[in-house]
């Protein structure tokens, strides 16, 4: 992979690793990119490094454009191993005179990697280094996604580096927004943020606020740590961000259900053609053994509507509905209306514990739960239909 030069002598330079298929826990089906950012100037600096197994990749894209050595400054705008995993090896290579990172930085790469000989320098918001013709500008963005995170603001180029912000899990070897569809790039946003980012939309808000305010930064070009820099349009993927903040939903409805001899499953039928019925055309039915949870979680992102069943199983719900909600939980999905439904042989604690869920998540029932024992017939399941039309009714 060769470097690629975003703005003279702005240079990307990190790695695109093409078979990752797991992002701890996320579906990444299309691998991801590590990436790192080189500006060449009277000091030059390197935002970021790569994950561990993939330095020789930024090493060569480096050596295209300047001798490691000779670089100045090393800006760690977040810790997490895929942007700092060779970074002691980078250190001891470069030896740079100075590592800029966030007060929370500082103590996450003490924590991370034990050096504290190395030579932190410790930035917090609206702290500037000068370059030469250029200007670092630090804004740290904690808890985006975690405590250390910052982005680096070059005000002379309208480019802002913004760390786990913005991204896409999407190995390409294009390398701008302009070069590839953007309904697909968008879609691997949409993933990203739903699986990332949703749980701090609060956050994301304030930040969006902050970044639109009169004397805000301008901004040209967003180059985030993972997948395509946006150039053609930054202003999509902004607005996108405000939408997924705010939790907007269309009239779509999400049906997640797991079924051990299929009644759950004609249960979940039943419920879509009540929804149907209603005039909801956009549902997504999806078994949870078939569906992959972060995958779940994206169609959830934009839904106005969950509807969860489950088997009962050891007077539970089935061990792949814990799984997806479990998740789910933690992203903390707002804004939705739900409902709950699921067949049993003898005890049927199914449907009390998705309804659990739901209250936990703040989501509130449009009906009560539905149970049917053993194999639904034609009158029973009457029941389910009835239970997606009053979840269509409500949304």
């Amino acid at each position: 992979m060769k470097t690629t030069e975003i703005r003279p002598d702005i240079f990307w330079v990190g790695a695109v690793d093409w078979n990752n298929r797991d992002f701890h826990g996320y579906s990444i089906k299309k691998g991801t990119t590590y990436n790192a950012y080189l500006i060449r100037d009277e000091k030059t600096v390197l935002f970021d490094t790569v994950r561990q197994g993939f330095k020789s990749d930024l090493l060569h894209n480096l050596h295209q454009v300047i001798a490691p050595e000779k670089i100045d400054y090393i800006v760690v705008n977040h810790v997490e191993l895929d942007h700092s995993g060779c970074l002691p090896e980078l250190v001891e290579l470069i030896k740079p005179e100075k590592i800029f990172c966030s007060p929370m930085g500082h103590k996450v790469l003490l924590e991370h990697f034990h050096r504290p000989d190395w030579p932190y320098q410790v930035v917090k918001t609206g702290d500037e280094i000068k370059l030469g013709k250029r200007t670092v500008r630090f804004i740290e963005t904690r808890m985006l996604h975690w405590p250390d995170s910052m982005f680096s603001y070059i005000p002379e180029e309208k480019l802002l580096i913004s760390s786990d912000a913005f991204g896409q899990h999407w190995a390409t070897s294009e390398r701008f927004d302009d070069q590839v569809e953007e309904s697909e790039l968008l879609a691997h946003a949409a993933k990203y943020y739903a699986n990332i980012l949703l749980l701090y939309s609060p956050l994301v808000q304030k930040l969006l606020a902050e970044v639109a305010a009169p004397g805000g930064p301008a901004v040209e070009i967003i180059a985030p740590d993972h997948g395509l820099i946006w150039r053609r349009n930054p202003g999509a993927i902004i607005d996108a961000y405000g939408r997924w903040s705010r939790q907007e939903s269309r009239r779509k409805a999400v049906i997640v259900y797991d079924t051990m001899w299929h009644s759950t499953e004609k249960m979940a039928r039943a419920v879509e053609s009540g929804l149907q019925q209603e005039g909801i055309e956009e549902i997504r039915l999806l078994h949870a053994r078939k569906n992959h949870r972060s995958d779940i979680m994206t169609e959830v992102l934009d839904a106005r509507a969950l509807i969860l069943g489950s088997a009962t199983l050891n007077n539970n719900i089935m061990p792949a509905m814990a799984d997806v909600l479990t998740y789910m939980k933690g992203l903390r999905p707002k804004e939705k209306i739900g409902a709950a439904f699921g067949s049993y042989g003898w005890s049927g604690e199914a449907v009390k514990h998705l309804q659990a869920f739901l209250d936990e998540m703040g989501i509130p029932a449009a009906g009560e739960g539905v149970r049917i024992k053993n194999v639904p017939g034609h009158d029973s399941l009457k029941a389910c239909v009835e239970l997606g039309r009053a979840v269509a009714k409500a949304m």
